[in-house]
């Protein structure tokens, strides 16, 4: 027997990836940091975000799917319904809907994986430290200061 979902959720799953985005861009513009959007809907990420002299690249996913035991669950694929190619996209921002959490978890940390799940509550989830993990898309830059007394003329350090 099929669940009715009681809730009115944005029907379609293209309106609803659009939404998230919308709303990825508002919460991290909101945070302080740049957003940018690419033209068109054919590009290998959805949205772009300014660190320090870097672009970082960010596709965004959504869920509003639960599973029995309050296991929310999503299919992180690309095109072709493939893994997403290294160097194409730098973070996945997924938002789990019902719950209102975004996780910002870095394309290194994926694997292999292509389905991603969630647990409401749980502190073992192994995606846990992700999870509002926006400070993931700031570049803290560090400067180093070379005192001039300790330079060659060449600017070598003694």
């Amino acid at each position: 027997m099929k669940r009715k979902n009681k809730t009115n959720w944005i029907k379609g799953c293209k309106e609803r990836g659009e939404w998230a985005e919308l709303c990825f861009m508002a919460r991290a513009a909101g945070l302080g940091l740049g957003v940018l959007k690419p033209y068109g809907d054919s590009g290998r990420y959805d949205v772009a975000v300014e660190s320090g002299r870097r672009i970082l690249r960010v596709q965004v996913k959504s869920t509003i799917y639960c599973r029995r035991g309050g296991e929310y669950s999503l299919n992180v694929m690309g095109p072709g319904r493939k893994r997403y190619a290294a160097g194409t996209v730098d973070f996945f921002a997924v938002f789990v809907i019902p719950l209102g959490d975004w996780y910002i978890i870095p394309y290194a940390a994926m694997g292999k994986r292509l389905t991603l799940h969630f647990t409401a509550g749980s502190k073992r989830s192994k995606w846990i430290r992700y999870r509002e993990a926006w400070d993931l898309l700031r570049v803290i830059e560090i400067q180093a200061c070379a005192d001039p007394l300790f330079l060659t003329e060449e600017g070598a350090v003694v």
